[in-house]
């Protein structure tokens, strides 16, 4: 990568983020998980009408930390697959951030010193 492209790459740190567990509630939603996928997830936590994961104080319940500071997913790996999706600094990852009113980048660029050498 030339050196005045680095401008132009953002690293995205989702442990650093969180917004897209914070932006709907109906986003943690069960799509085409399978019955086993399912019970993995623990009862708590999912919502009275079995849609997805509960959405409380806005954000998923399986939410752990401060949005925009630091972040995980309590059940990481059983999460449903709409959250699997999700891509760091996809459309719907910059829409939650500045939904949460969060910069670009969300961490520095990597490898920096090395792309200008």
């Amino acid at each position: 990568m030339a050196a005045q492209d680095v401008d132009s790459v953002a690293v995205f740190d989702c442990q650093s983020c969180g917004a897209c567990c914070a932006y709907a509630a109906d986003w943690p939603r069960f799509s085409t998980e399978d019955d086993d996928e399912l019970e993995r997830i623990p009862e708590a936590l999912v919502a009275t009408d079995l849609s997805g994961i509960r959405f409380e104080n806005g954000r998923c319940a399986a939410l752990r930390g401060e949005v925009g500071k630091a972040t995980a997913c309590g059940i990481y790996d059983a999460r449903p697959h709409v959250c699997r999706a999700c891509m760091p600094g996809d459309p719907e990852c910059l829409t939650a951030r500045a939904a949460h009113g969060l910069d670009l980048p969300i961490s520095p660029l990597v490898g920096v010193e090395e792309w200008s050498a």
